[in-house]
């Protein structure tokens, strides 16, 4: 049986990741760095105080870890005010789901973000439970976010789904013992690891159904 099912925000819910990796890339060009091919992928999934630091102590960033955070979050912020970029089919996706079990989010997003992003959706009150990694000790790929919102939702996170878009988010929800449903995003195909600890790959966030999640219980 499935008792909770629990979705990431960035790549499942909003299209966010190519706006992410837009803005940081500028930053880091603005302010000294060096952007490197592997670089969105290794900060997928990390916490704010995480890929803050990666920017400023790994790519050159002439500017401290909490200049990065609260610059690039600002930037977001604006581009969220501006539009929210939502997944076609996602927010119908969620009610389905809220119809049937205890919904919790577990985002890398900073908290701000994740209530824009929420807001501007009409999905607040779907949401049970919703927490970013910027509460948590360490961000994708440890299990924290995951053991946390399972906890939250008063759930044995062995009897939860998880719906994730990144390795690093798989790699999380896959450690905290939850079943995985992997919905990778096109630009940012799942490591081989990710994709044999996903139990199901989907193409697209509307082919999640009840169905396909009692089917997984």
């Amino acid at each position: 049986m499935v008792d909770g099912v629990v979705f990431d925000l960035d790549g499942v819910i909003v299209d966010s990741e190519p706006v992410w990796e837009e803005v940081r890339r500028a930053y880091v060009a603005e302010h000294g760095g060096s952007w490197q091919d592997d670089t969105q992928r290794r900060l997928m999934g990390m916490s704010t105080g995480e890929w803050a630091r990666y920017l400023s102590d790994e790519l050159g960033v002439r500017r401290s870890a909490d200049q990065v955070a609260a610059e690039v979050v600002e930037e977001m912020a604006r581009r969220y005010a501006a539009r929210v970029p939502v997944i076609d089919g996602a927010v119908d996706v969620v009610r389905r789901m809220a119809a049937r079990w205890p919904l919790g989010l577990a985002s890398s997003s900073p908290t701000r973000l994740i209530a824009a992003a929420l807001a501007a959706t009409d999905l607040t009150d779907a949401f049970r439970s919703t927490l970013s990694t910027e509460e948590t000790e360490r961000g994708k790929p440890a299990p924290d976010v995951y053991l946390s919102v399972a906890r939250r939702l008063g759930l044995d996170p062995t009897r939860c789904v998880a719906v994730e878009d990144s390795s690093n988010g798989v790699r999380s929800a896959a450690a905290a013992g939850m079943t995985v449903v992997a919905v990778p995003h096109g630009a940012y195909p799942l490591d081989p690891d990710a994709r044999r600890l996903a139990v199901t790959v989907l193409e697209s966030i509307d082919e999640l159904t009840p169905e396909v999640v009692d089917r997984l219980g």
